[in-house]
Parts: structure tokens; sequence; C-alpha cells
């Protein structure tokens, strides 16, 4: 197998990791300190990191792979001949034995990170992750794979008790800022609030910033390109890559699902980005069954954030739900507007913040922010509510739990807007106040909190 060789870049918030004689950038990740929490830890259950497809498990699992002595990666896709290793009734130990034979690399408890990548390609090699914990406990052992979940649908109990899932997602706008060597902005926006709004010198540039990262998303490729050169024609063919890519993917899993049925519902959930998604719409062909079983792979695979209706009458908000009305938010806003046609670098040059602006956009980076912004432990869950009458129809966009308290988010894109759905909430529901988040600086009104768009994961995060 091939030599991992690190070296730290001073004074750069990028890293550069040596993979097949190839140097790439490594920009710090959020879940890093998750990663290194659990290799300290004296207990450390088998971890099986998801979320779609390349938004940067690989590359923060081999970063994580410096911090060993030794640091073995096997690809199940690409070494299918290793498949038989997990087949049989091999042992852990008969197992890691082996692999160390033929990557010529010790596998030591304690000293060797192990690495199945792409282990979606061998269920064999997922029913085996429980043994290492059960028979093998004291060994660093981390799995990943694109479109995992396609896979773990047929495996319902694969590892409850005895694996550990950690949901990976695109860069968030704060991992953006410091990737691109502005992590002071974030420091800037984290310490603010209504009480303590920022200078409109800052508050505009962080706002340009923000712009940006809608404009070209967070994918990793993208973010890294963007860093290099702020080249955004470059982005945008990155992009186009990767469109193809998820739609080359669903090939894989033709038996279970058609692939043209799995392309034809991404691309509905992006073009009803905005508003109630409405399964009719889908394609006149599929019936609701079809689009629902494919709209729910989707979302396994992580590539469709659901905000579903709550009565959110107490929490849970999960305890309430309708799914008769619920919205479908795409994981990332650069792969959207490629869905959708949108010339990323003329937006840029000429007059781009007249889409940006959209509503629909803006709603569509604020679910992202705060899935992204919630626990790495479990798949994130987004809420909305609604009501719908003759005499009286209100829509909050987003309701979140803080604490024991439920507070209504209402997204506007520019800087003015009403807010009398927010307001009906509050009174109905007696919440303690309601937030707005809108390209305005962060103030308050009468019970209502508004906070930059650029600042929203501050409602988890604090």
């Amino acid at each position: 197998m091939p030599k991992i060789e690190v070296k730290f870049v001073s004074l750069m918030p990028k890293i550069e990791v040596k993979h097949n004689n190839i140097i790439m950038e490594y920009f710090e990740r959020q879940i890093d300190k998750i990663l290194f929490e659990w290799m300290s830890d004296s207990v450390h259950m088998p971890l099986l990191l998801r979320g779609a497809r390349q938004v940067g498990k690989t590359s923060s699992i081999r970063h994580l792979g410096k911090k060993f002595q030794h640091y073995v990666e096997v690809d199940l896709n690409e070494h299918k001949e290793l498949h038989a290793l997990f087949a049989g009734t091999k042992s852990p130990q008969e197992i890691c034995r082996e692999l160390s034979y033929l990557t010529n690399k010790p596998i030591v408890p304690g000293r060797t990170l192990l690495f199945i990548d792409e282990i979606q390609a061998c269920p064999d090699a997922i029913n085996k992750l429980r043994y290492f914990y059960e028979k093998y406990p004291e060994l660093h052992v981390v799995a990943a794979g694109s479109l995992l979940e396609f896979v773990l649908a047929d495996l319902p109990s694969f590892g409850v008790g005895r694996v550990r899932s950690l949901f990976m997602y695109p860069f968030s706008f704060e991992e953006f800022l410091t990737a691109t060597g502005e992590r002071l902005l974030v420091d800037a926006y984290r310490n603010a609030d209504s009480e303590h709004a920022l200078s409109e010198m800052l508050h505009n540039r962080i706002s340009e910033r923000l712009k940006t990262f809608m404009l070209i998303g967070g994918m990793p490729k993208v973010v890294a390109k963007y860093a290099e050169r702020q080249d955004v024609r470059g982005c945008q063919q990155i992009l186009n890559d990767l469109v193809v890519s998820y739609q080359d993917d669903f090939k894989k899993y033709r038996k279970r699902i058609p692939e043209e049925r799995l392309t034809t519902v991404l691309l509905s959930v992006a073009r009803q980005h905005s508003g109630r998604f409405v399964y009719s719409n889908v394609n006149d062909n599929l019936s609701l069954a079809q689009v629902k079983l494919t709209l729910g792979l989707l979302t396994k695979a992580g590539l469709v954030y659901p905000v579903v209706h709550t009565s959110a009458n107490g929490i849970p908000l999960g305890a309430e739900t309708n799914e008769r009305y619920q919205r479908m938010a795409m994981f990332d806003t650069g792969i959207l507007l490629r869905m959708l046609g949108a010339d990323l670098a003329e937006m840029y040059m000429h007059g781009w913040e007249e889409l940006v602006n959209k509503g629909s956009l803006a709603e569509v980076f604020v679910a992202t922010e705060l899935i992204k912004a919630a626990s790495c432990y479990e798949p994130g869950h987004l809420f909305c509510w609604h009501r719908e009458r003759k005499d009286s129809q209100a829509e909050v966009d987003f309701v979140i739990q803080k604490g024991m308290e439920i507070i209504p988010v209402e997204v506007k894109a520019g800087t003015r807007g009403g807010m009398q759905s927010l307001r009906l909430f509050m009174k109905e529901k007696s919440a303690p106040y309601g937030v707005r988040t809108s390209m305005e600086n962060f103030a308050a009104y009468e019970h209502i909190r508004v906070v930059p768009l650029y600042a929203v994961s501050n409602l988890i995060a604090k």
C-alpha cells in the first residue's frame, strides 16, 4: 500500500498530505476534533464515517492517520480480491494479520490506524466491524464509503451498540472562512449578538464572503479551488464533475432503484427547492410510492435534507410531525445552482447578488448550516411549521429546539420583510422569542432577535 507522508505548512490553515506521491491540500475540519477525541479514548468502538460522496471523509481519516505510528488504508472498491478476507469465519486478528502481510505494514493495537475505505462495496466487511469491537477492541478501526446507506438499508442491525457512526457534511461557512485564511471573521460573529452588533464595515465584509460561499457551496474540492485562486469558473467545472459523478454512482444501485428514477427525483428536489415539495410534480410516470421510496434513499445518502412540519406543541419536535407538508433542501448550494443550470462565473462577475439574495436559496443555506452545526453522532433533523386555513395561513421556515425552549426562525433574503407568521407562532405556542435571519446586522425588535444569515449556526452552537 502507498506510504502516507504529512507535513505542516506554517501560518496557513491547510496541511499538505502526500498520498500516492501526489501532494494534496487538507483544510482542517470541525470533525477533526471528534476524531482525535475518539483516538485518545481508552474505549473506542469502530467508527463508520457516513455522508454524501466526496464531502471529505477519506481526507479526514488520512489526516487522522498522521497521529499514529502506522497507517494502513485498504480500498474495497479498488481491491475486490480483499472481499474474501471478510466473507469467511476469520477473526479480526486473522484478518489484520493477512492485511499486514499484503500491505507490508504492521497492524499493532494502539500504534496503527486501520482505515477500510469504500466499505459499501463489501457488505461482509460492514458486518465484520462489530467483531472488531467484541474481539479486538484495542485496535483503532475506521470505515467509510459512498452511498453507504443504500447498503445499510439491507443490514438494519449490522452493529448496534458495537459500531459508532459519525455523520459528515460539506464545508460549513465557518470551515470555508477558515480554509480561506479568515478564521478571525468567525470569532467576530461568534462573539456578537443582538446587544453587541458588528460594525457595518465588518458586517459587510462577512456578508460578501457569505454570498461567495452560497454561490460555490462547500464541497471540499470546490473550496480548495477557490482558496487557491478564487477561480469561480474552475469551481463551476468541479461542480459539473461532481454532479456527473453522483449520477454515475446511481448506476451501482440499479438493482434496487433504476438510476433514471434517482436522477429524476434528485433533479425535482433541485427544481422544487422553494416551498412545499409536491410529489405529483416529479414525473407523471412515477407513482407516489416510487417517489417516496426514492426520496427516502436520497435522504439517507445525505443528498437531500427534508424539512418536516411539526405541530411544535412540545419537545421533542419530532413527536408531532406531518410528512404531508415538507420542503426538500439540497445538501449543497453550489450543487443546487449547477443542477439548475446557473452560470456561477457569470453571476460572480455580473450581478450575482440578485440570485443569491432570493429567499429560496437563503432557505437552503440555512437548512445546510443548521444540519452542519448539530451533533455529528446522529443524522440531523429539520422542522418547519405550517398552518393552512381559509381565514388564516401562516408558515415559519424553521423551528428549532434550544435547550428546553422552542424557537421559530424566519428566513429573509434581503434586509426587509414582514414577520406576521413569526408573531402568530410566538403567540399560539408561547415562544419566549423568535428569530429573523437575513442580510441585516445583529439587532432586536420586540421579542424578536435578528441574526445575520452568516451567523445562523450561532443558534445551535451557542
